[in-house]
């Protein structure tokens, strides 16, 4: 298989999650049965060639404050446009949105008969406390609905500072490899590993990417999806 050409960065997951107000104001859960919201972006880029991939997830997939086709997955998209490997993408990234939010708008999404669903919730959920029982429970029946529908699912993992508690931290990031390994899903532990936690690569609130973030973000998920949409896997 050929191997994409990207610059290669050093990986050091860490994900700096911080005051949950900082999240709200700016973000509220999408109302159940809502659809994702309407963007240039997302719509321009669902025409074209090649697989469907739906990212479904909260504001850093939707790229709060930051021009759409700054945020990561319209990035990626282009990236991997360059480099030959072209898929159609729906950026269904809602601000503020939950697991419970994402396994509401699941249906919606499969309407559209995406071929890959990259998952990226659980942010929102651990901000507030949830419990690490319904996180993953809600991220199992998204997966689960996902794959009944023919689509394949790519997990990214979050992680949360040591201020939240080191049981509930702990549980929180394994939630997701236990997840990825009884479901069979590729998966990227803590994805915002370089990026969350370092103050020029975010904005004030110290959770959001800035574009630069973003650009870092999908120089490193770009040629994992890229070796996904290649081999099929």
């Amino acid at each position: 298989m050929r191997r994409l050409r990207f610059r290669a960065s050093r990986l050091s997951w860490t994900l700096l999650l911080v005051a949950l107000p900082a999240c709200g104001g700016d973000e509220r859960p999408a109302p159940p049965g809502s659809a994702a919201p309407d963007s240039s972006a997302a719509a321009s880029a669902a025409d074209g060639d090649g697989p469907l991939v739906a990212f479904l997830g909260d504001s850093l997939a939707a790229g709060l404050h930051v021009d759409p086709e700054q945020a990561f997955p319209a990035r990626i998209h282009e990236l991997l446009g360059e480099e030959g490997v072209p898929f159609r993408l729906i950026n269904a990234g809602v601000s503020g949105d939950t697991t419970a939010g994402g396994l509401r708008r699941i249906d919606w999404l499969l309407k559209q008969r995406p071929d890959w669903v990259v998952l990226e919730l659980g942010g929102n959920d651990g901000l507030r406390g949830i419990t690490l029982g319904t996180i993953e429970s809600n991220l199992r029946g998204i997966v689960e609905k996902a794959k009944a529908a023919g689509a394949r699912v790519w997990l990214l993992g979050l992680c949360l500072p040591a201020n939240y508690g080191r049981d509930y931290g702990a549980g929180f990031e394994a939630l997701y490899a236990r997840v990825a390994e009884d479901e069979e899903l590729p998966f990227v532990p803590c994805f915002l590993e370089g990026v969350g936690g370092v103050a020029r690569l975010n904005q004030p609130d110290g959770i959001h990417p800035t574009a630069e973030g973003h650009e870092r973000l999908a120089q490193k998920l770009a040629p994992l999806l890229g070796e996904l949409l290649e081999d099929g896997d």
